[in-house]
């Protein structure tokens, strides 16, 4: 398995969760190693281009999940979490704040 980290936003994470799968882009980050430094910056990278992704301001919003192919749909059961800002972001947010941690049972109140 490889664990990947998906870029999105909530309204794509919203069209996801209903779809019951994710689609990776060409912006999926996966991790050099499994060790924690590499899982954060991993983490990081794919915030970046969350925020690349939003329209105006907005949350950044990653999906980590456990895949066997990098670059195949993934399924809602390979999520292990999302990673998410608790609020809108500011255009002159500092990057490299952090994200909340939500496991995937909370999701479902992230969109809402």
């Amino acid at each position: 398995m490889t664990r990947i980290y998906l870029p999105t936003t909530l309204d794509r994470l919203r069209a996801a969760w209903a779809a019951g799968s994710l689609e990776p882009g060409d912006d999926v980050v996966v991790a050099e190693g499994d060790d924690e430094e590499s899982e954060y910056a991993a983490l990081m990278t794919a915030a970046d281009a969350s925020t690349a992704l939003l329209a105006g301001p907005g949350r950044r919003v990653v999906v980590v999940a456990d895949v066997g192919d990098p670059q195949h749909p993934v399924p809602l059961k390979r999520v292990v979490a999302v990673h998410a800002d608790t609020a809108d972001r500011p255009a002159d947010a500092d990057p490299d704040d952090d994200l909340a941690w939500y496991a995937t049972q909370e999701v479902p109140d992230l969109l809402s």
